[in-house]
């Protein structure tokens, strides 16, 4: 039995092979995730400590405090401390040579003026030494064409850009300050004035040479005192490794979900590969069974035969993996997303790929397997071409159909019930659902859509509905597979653009404006508004702004945009909101039993009610309409300190917005740290994440949608050669090659469209469901479908589907109708 297996596995190689082309693909996948992966956590060790090499100890708060400024010459006066510097990391702009903020997240850093504690590597020139001196990357130097002693204007949240004196390029890739945007490296004190910080993130030690670092460890802890913590050199470099490689993990993780996605899909269309082979086998095997065969035999024949399968396509996965790696890494490099470490291939990542290749075409492989060894020796005497397919039983349709309706109902109460382990469950029960009631539903769906086939195309037509819904469990299983992909990526599609429009429409009930000034990762600088404000082009100039005083939300307001933005005002008048005067929101209001003139008192001093009000806005750390709007100048009195990160402004009357726009660039070209934005772009702004988002799902998923096309591929070709003697009786009697060729074609269209519209379906339901719960639980969210990428998806279904049949058409063709017709 084991030579026969081997020897009938050579004779169909290329066919099994084809047929594997599942397992390589997923195995590719995980292969290549794995090798990405490691070699961005051998990255992550050699950069982990780059910037500590030189440390032996690290003062860091004990609370959420930074460290003084006076704490660092405390540590530096301690007996056998060679050096210390604080080090601070923050954001920053740099205003490049046209007078513009160079764009880019760019990461400000407190370079140590200690040589023990230097630890950059110097392209050109050299490090600050004084106050007034800065060093820029190399790369960003060289694009706006910064030379040495150029005077580089940098600014951050503390106040409007200042110029320093560049004194040295350095080269902070594949390290920890590379974040994909520039670098600016500045002294302790012009850092910590810059940013407005009031003291050091930690303070970096070096120790004597021949000093006792476990007795300095002790020296330092008690100069810094009860408000900071010491930790050694082995610390820090473990805690660095820690937080690198957890980086990694995560990411990791996220890959290897989609990696599952894949790996499923490729287990259902291998099953059902193995169930076509074996179907087709049916006299081979019950001639095995004549001559003495048991049915152990058989089942180990047939494991064996998807063993050794499962194993060649594995290792054609690991090769393929190493490619995906590489084109991994190369995209996001061309996406500017710093990746550290190359391709590292380790034992354990080639072994993972062929462990599970193999098993799961084994474990694919023993539902059909088993399902052989029951043919009966009899079955020797008849035509296994004719053998009359199975439907499913109806135990099975019957499960499948109360599964389908609790998961649409659990989907469907969702938002009601108010949870969102509903929404998942529904979406994974419909699933199981349309599984195991798919042997009705999808020919039924194959039907339907084979109505206007059948008038179009007349025989041809009936031709391919009558082979699509022959056999119920095998049109079932290939389209189910295609369901798990596109259901996915339509979840995440119609999920993405609900998001987008709940996020458009939160933007128009909450900016009032033509224009709106948001700080880049950070809040406004301080004298920013003042000075949009003192502009005469400028009339409306508002700062939002919020805190939050004894579970109330105490919120900045302009009386010209709160009856822009208000849903409704239940009694006196919103635009009085002024000095001493306040609006209360609805909630609020009934909670204190506050009206119309009551006296609020906040932070001590007292207001007025000058109205009470309603919006939309979300509970956040308060509930839900525990608000309190003061006027801008009562809010900037009571906090002084507390900044917005978006400013709204409108033009003064009279001003032509063109006018209005030239005033507001004149000021911020002083403030590289924020960005001027209309309505439109600021909501693209907003929304754009989701779009990158949707896009990197899509673009994993889309290895899922692969795979089940693949398996359409596949059904359509092991089905043409059990239908060889039958298609060769219809060109014996007239049948054309390209009437053939349509209704292969039509064949592979009917069964990856009803896959298509059941996943559409699936993950239109999920991501309406998970919208409605969102909108109960507060948000502004509804269903929105985006019916031109929903169509777009099928259409690339029923392309790729028309692609598919190309193969199995050209072998139905190639052998002469004679030769077909003797075929066994």
């Amino acid at each position: 039995m084991i030579r026969l297996t081997l020897r009938s596995l050579r004779a169909e190689a290329l066919r099994m092979l084809l047929s594997a082309l599942a397992v390589v693909l997923g195995v590719a996948f995980v292969a290549g995730t794995m090798m990405f992966v490691d070699g961005m956590r051998a990255g992550a060790y050699e950069r982990a400590g780059t910037f500590d090499r030189h440390t032996d100890l690290g003062v860091y708060s004990a609370g959420r405090e930074v460290l003084a400024p006076a704490l660092v010459d405390r540590v530096r006066a301690v007996d056998g401390v060679a050096a210390a510097a604080g080090e601070l990391t923050n954001t920053a702009g740099i205003v490049g040579a046209d007078g513009r903020p160079v764009l880019g997240f760019t990461m400000l850093v407190a370079i140590p003026t200690e040589d023990a504690l230097r630890s950059y590597d110097v392209v050109a020139g050299r490090l600050p030494d004084r106050a007034g001196e800065v060093v820029l990357d190399a790369p960003t130097a060289a694009e706006q064409g910064f030379g040495l002693g150029a005077a580089v204007r940098i600014g951050a949240s503390g106040g409007a850009a200042r110029p320093y004196t560049l004194v040295g390029t350095v080269d902070v890739a594949d390290t920890a300050r590379d974040v994909g945007g520039p670098f600016v490296g500045l002294v302790g004190p012009d850092a910590l004035a810059l940013t407005g910080e009031r003291g050091y993130g930690r303070i970096m030690v070096a120790a004597r040479p021949g000093a006792d670092v476990a007795a300095l460890t002790e020296k330092v802890r008690a100069a810094s005192g009860a408000e900071a913590t010491v930790k050694s050199r082995q610390q820090i470099l473990d805690e660095a490794v820690e937080d690198a490689v957890r980086n990694v993990d995560q990411f990791r993780m996220l890959l290897l979900i989609f990696v599952g996605v894949a790996i499923v899909v490729a287990g259902f269309v291998i099953a059902n590969t193995f169930a076509i082979v074996l179907a087709q086998r049916t006299r081979r095997t019950a001639l095995l069974r004549l001559i003495g065969a048991t049915r152990g035999q058989v089942f180990r024949s047939t494991v064996l035969e998807s063993a050794v399968l499962g194993l060649v396509a594995s290792a054609l996965g690991v090769l393929l993996g190493v490619a995906l790696a590489a084109g991994l890494r190369l995209l996001l490099s061309q996406l500017d997303v710093p990746v550290t470490g190359g391709l590292t291939v380790t034992g354990s990542t080639v072994l993972t790929g062929l462990l599970l290749g193999t098993g799961l075409t084994v474990c694919a492989a023993l539902l059909p397997a088993w399902r052989g060894t029951r043919i009966a020796p009899v079955a020797a005497l008849t035509d296994a071409a004719v053998q009359p397919s199975r439907g499913a039983g109806r135990v099975r349709l019957s499960i499948g159909a109360v599964v389908l309706a609790v998961g649409v109902a659990a989907l469907a109460g969702a938002a009601s019930a108010g949870q969102l382990l509903l929404v998942a469950v529904g979406g994974v029960l419909t699933f199981f659902g349309i599984v195991l009631f798919g042997p009705v539903l999808v020919p039924a769906l194959a039907r339907v859509f084979g109505w206007p086939v059948r008038r179009v195309l007349g025989t041809v037509g009936e031709l391919a509905v009558s082979n699509t819904v022959r056999n119920p469990r095998r049109v079932a299983a290939t389209a189910t597979a295609l369901v798990i992909g596109i259901g996915l990526v339509s979840a995440f599609m119609v999920g993405a653009r609900s998001t987008k429009d709940g996020i458009e429409r939160s933007v128009d009930a909450q900016i009032g404006t033509d224009f709106v000034v948001s700080g880049i990762g950070q809040d406004l600088p301080a004298a920013l508004v003042g000075e949009l404000a003192s502009r005469p082009e400028l009339g409306v100039v508002h700062e939002q702004r919020d805190t939050v005083v004894d579970d109330v939300e105490i919120r900045a307001a302009h009386p010209a945009l709160v009856g822009r933005t208000l849903s409704g005002v239940l009694a006196g008048d919103a635009e009085r909101v002024g000095p001493g005067q306040v609006l209360v929101h609805r909630e609020l209001a009934r909670a204190r039993g506050w009206q119309v003139g009551s006296p609020v008192t906040v932070e001590g001093r007292s207001f007025r009610v000058a109205a009470v009000v309603t919006d939309d806005s979300p509970g956040g750390e308060v509930p839900a309409g525990h608000v309190i709007d003061l006027s801008d100048q009562d809010f900037a009195e009571l906090f002084p300190a507390r900044r917005g990160y978006l400013a709204e402004i409108d033009p003064a009357a009279g001003v032509s917005p063109e006018r209005a726009r030239d005033a507001i660039t004149a000021v911020l070209g002083r403030y590289p740290t924020v960005n001027l934005m209309d309505q439109g772009a600021y909501k693209k702004m907003l929304t754009g994440t989701v779009d990158m988002l949707l896009a990197f799902v899509t673009a994993l998923l889309g290895l899922a949608v692969v795979i089940a096309l693949v398996g359409v591929a596949n059904t359509l070709s092991l089905s043409v050669v059990e239908r060889t003697r039958e298609n060769a009786v219809l060109r014996a009697v007239g049948l054309t090659r390209g009437r053939m060729r349509a209704v292969l074609a039509v064949e592979a269209v009917l069964m990856a469209l009803v896959g298509a519209v059941l996943g559409v379906g699936l993950g239109t339901g999920v991501s309406a469901s998970a919208m409605a719960l969102l909108d109960r639980l507060g948000g502004d969210f509804h269903v929105v479908l985006p019916l031109g990428q929903l169509g777009l998806i099928l259409g690339v279904a029923v392309l790729a589907a028309l692609l598919a049949s190309v193969l199995p058409a050209r072998r139905a063709l190639s052998r002469p109708v004679v030769e077909a017709l003797a075929d066994q």
